[in-house]
């Protein structure tokens, strides 16, 4: 079985960088992780994970594997479960491209959030700790962390707006009215800035936490290239949004379920325990940061159909069959920001 890069360069890399490694190193490519690839590591000195920067022409700030390194080394000694980090590699002579390497935590992915195999209470427990977890990253102390530098200033929506607007456009293939009007809603209806700052995940969904394997509680939170300093009613919205989808291995959502017999919180239950947590009154205009969701999701999705049709996707079946929920993703933010 051929191996989807070279071995003996990262293993004298690692020997070099790593602590305690000791080679030689199985790889095996896991099937998630559209945006970088990730591999898992074995090795005489124990399990890594290797992920990296995916090989092409790339948009400019995207695939940011140094941020994701720097974030989750920054939150080693916080209330926030990640990985141990080891060793960021800058030097494409390596690779390819830019990788980190850190530890493997043993634990299971939640894919599906109706969690068929488990118990009303084992679920109650999990989305419990869901929002425990993200109420956790919004009470990052930044300055602690060494993370007040991690994000520009000003409007956060503002600011995420342009970009993702400009990623979009460096991406698109075909025209998708119901997009072209989500965005133009979304640059006529920011929020006047309320000074709220937070460390913000920027893709906060079950399936990007690590659950220990017999526990309800979540381990390690995964994929941190979007995170920034922001506002934290963006990672909110988008777990409302996840629920939203239809269920199934490609919404990954909960629309239509009858949640209270499966113990799985309705939508303003989990906004409320956030709030109680953060010690907010609640949250108004709850629905554009919904909407911005889903724009925002939408052209994460374009940049994914773009990558498989110029081909540089990691996978590119699955890069095409995410790519074309974009306009329904788009359809979504409209259906949200009519109920602002």
């Amino acid at each position: 079985m051929s191996t989807p890069f070279n071995t003996t360069a990262v293993e004298a890399w690692m020997a070099a960088h790593v602590p305690g490694f000791r080679g030689p190193i199985a790889v095996e490519k896991f099937a998630t992780g559209q945006s970088n690839p990730t591999f898992k590591l074995s090795a005489d000195s124990g399990t890594y994970v290797l992920r990296r920067k995916p090989p092409g022409q790339l948009l400019k700030s995207a695939h940011a594997v140094d941020r994701e390194f720097r974030v989750q080394k920054a939150l080693a000694d916080s209330d926030v479960p990640v990985a141990r980090m080891h060793a960021l590699c800058e030097d494409d002579a390596v690779l390819g491209s830019m990788f980190y390497v850190m530890d493997h935590v043993p634990g299971r992915t939640v894919v599906d959030p109706r969690l068929p195999d488990a118990t009303p209470e084992h679920r109650k427990l999990i989305f419990d700790d869901m929002n425990r977890v993200l109420a956790a990253i919004h009470s990052v102390d930044l300055a602690a962390t060494g993370l007040t530098d991690y994000g520009p200033q000003g409007n956060y929506y503002q600011r995420q707006i342009d970009r993702w607007t400009k990623q979009y456009r460096a991406t698109e293939t075909d025209p998708i009215p119901d997009m072209d009007a989500l965005m133009d809603w979304l640059a006529r209806s920011i929020p006047e800035d309320d000074g709220r700052v937070t460390l913000v995940h920027g893709d906060y969904r079950i399936d990007n936490l690590l659950f220990a394997p017999d526990q309800p509680n979540c381990v390690a939170v995964l994929d941190w290239e979007l995170s920034t300093l922001g506002h934290p009613f963006a990672d909110l919205a988008a777990v409302i949004m996840q629920w939203g989808l239809p269920p199934g291995d490609a919404g990954r959502g909960l629309a239509g379920v009858e949640r209270e017999p499966l113990g799985i919180p309705e939508d303003q239950a989990f906004i409320d325990a956030y709030c109680q947590r953060m010690d907010l009154p609640g949250i108004d205009r709850f629905g554009f940061y919904l909407a911005f969701t889903y724009f925002r999701m939408a052209s994460i999705l374009q940049g994914v159909k773009r990558r498989a049709l110029d081909g540089n996707a990691s996978n590119p079946t699955k890069a095409l069959e995410l790519g074309a929920y974009v306009p329904a993703f788009a359809k979504g933010g409209l259906k949200a920001a009519e109920s602002v």
